[in-house]
């Protein structure tokens, strides 16, 4: 699946995460609630309700159970519509049982809040506008017309007109700060949850490329018998069909092609992983490698090498890992994409650090995100300014994140930012000539095993010295 793939699904799934089971639960620990309610302000506090008609509206809600633990099963999970619908029910069942007592004077009013949260937290944000609506309305509505509640000495139970009033703001305001809320946070997380899923599988996708080389080998070494065996009984019938010319050139052919493939066996077995000498490599030939799908895409890839302050030190080796490969590669595309003609790739190393910086001539990242670069899923910005340097461009979040995720699990520091490449800058005096990103790595967190208190890498296994099976 890819990357784009899994967006989708995940766009997909999303208003199927909620159980039936679970909304159930939550009405009958509601309903039972409700009923406590009632029976203890009638019997405790002698309060004057409409008992027979408040019983109704709660054996609704009791009805509404029961058919749905009858009719589908426990692990049914609710569609955006079959929610949005349990969850317009809770409300109006609720408001209908404030109505019965005493609206925005009966202080469970409050309760109001509970499925409008829930919606946030679970459905899109169309279905979170409507149910949010749909709460406001009613609320509004309760605040105007309600039966009183009447205590037992006959006194109605009224609020102040100013509690009242308040009390419908505080309502109102809750309505809508819960449910951003609890939507803000409940998508932060989620598509926290997907883009690292995403990573995963870029890594996994890379580490399959890296253990390739491996199967390689092991076929190599797994085909050499019979291959010997091949070439043995070839040799046979070549001396057995001397006089068969016919027959002998045949036979030579064989022996020839199986000479053809110990040859290319044993090319293919060098590049398998049994090759030590490829598990590490120069700092600039792994660069290189993450630049090489993105050469010949019509922009000047420029590669600057060299220890910093012009230290005579040796070129580091660094492990040719998935995810160093992988993250390089895709700011690489990012400078690729955005460049105007020419991206820099600044290689450095001292004792202490290895630095790789790549930069491009475009115009730079936008103001309104860059300091929120490395979080997925950025795609909105603030500026008309913004959206008119990268048209039609809706990325900058999960690929960056992929990138910065994967380079830091290696051990690495990155930086954004703008460079003055050509004296440019932004409304509030920003660098906007060109995107700069640096990744950073202390020598210690890529060991280089030439400098290692082993010493040398070890000496590989020729594939003649394989055993035979």
């Amino acid at each position: 699946m890819s990357i784009s793939e899994f967006e989708m699904f995940q766009d997909q799934q999303r208003s199927n995460w909620v159980r039936l089971r679970t909304l159930v639960m939550l009405r009958w620990f509601a309903s039972a609630g409700q009923a406590a309610a009632i029976l203890v302000a009638v019997r405790v506090y002698g309060l004057q309700i409409e008992v027979g008609f408040a019983a109704m509206v709660i054996g609704a809600s009791l009805l509404a159970n029961l058919f749905s633990s009858f009719v589908y099963p426990e692990n049914k999970r609710l569609s955006e519509r079959e929610a949005s619908l349990w969850l317009v029910f809770d409300i109006v069942q609720l408001s209908l049982l404030l109505f019965l007592t005493g609206g925005l004077n009966n202080p469970f009013a409050m309760l109001m809040l509970a499925p409008v949260t829930i919606a946030a937290t679970v459905l899109h944000l169309r279905s979170t506008l409507f149910l949010g609506l749909t709460a406001i309305i009613l609320i509004t509505l309760l605040s105007q017309y309600s039966l009183p509640i009447v205590s037992a000495m006959g006194v109605t139970l009224v609020l102040p007109g100013l509690f009242q009033f308040g009390f419908w703001v505080a309502l109102t305001i809750g309505v809508v700060f819960l449910a951003i809320y609890a939507r803000q946070v409940t998508t932060e997380m989620h598509t926290m949850g997907e883009a690292l899923l995403a990573t995963q599988l870029a890594l996994a996708r890379e580490q399959k490329l890296t253990d390739l080389g491996g199967v390689v080998a092991a076929a190599a070494h797994e085909l050499g018998t019979p291959l010997a065996t091949i070439k043995l009984v070839s040799s046979e019938l070549m001396e057995e069909l001397e006089n068969h010319p016919e027959l002998l050139e045949d036979a030579a052919l064989i022996r020839q092609q199986a000479d053809r493939c110990r040859d290319i066996l044993h090319s293919m077995g060098r590049a398998g992983k049994d090759d030590l000498h490829l598990r590490h490599a120069p700092l600039e030939t792994v660069v290189r490698e993450a630049a090489e799908p993105h050469m010949n895409r019509g922009k000047h890839v420029i590669f600057g090498i060299g220890p910093n302050d012009g230290a005579a030190l040796t070129q580091p080796t660094i492990p040719r890992r998935p995810e160093i490969i992988h993250g390089l590669r895709n700011l690489i595309q990012n400078a690729v994409d955005f460049a105007q003609a020419e991206v820099y790739v600044d290689i450095n190393w001292s004792k202490d650090d290895i630095t790789v910086r790549i930069s491009d001539d475009g115009q730079g990242f936008p103001q309104s995100v860059i300091g929120r670069i490395g979080d997925p899923y950025v795609r909105r910005r603030r500026f008309a300014e913004d959206r008119g340097r990268r048209p039609g461009y809706e990325g900058m979040g999960l690929g960056l994140f992929i990138a910065k995720t994967l380079l830091e699990r290696s051990g690495a520091n990155l930086t954004f930012a703008n460079s003055r490449r050509h004296g440019h800058a932004g409304w509030a005096g920003q660098a906007t000539g060109g995107a700069i990103v640096q990744v950073t790595w202390a020598r210690s967190a890529l060991p280089d095993p030439g400098h290692a208190p082993g010493g040398a890498l070890g000496q590989n296994m020729p594939i003649d010295a394989w055993p035979t099976a």
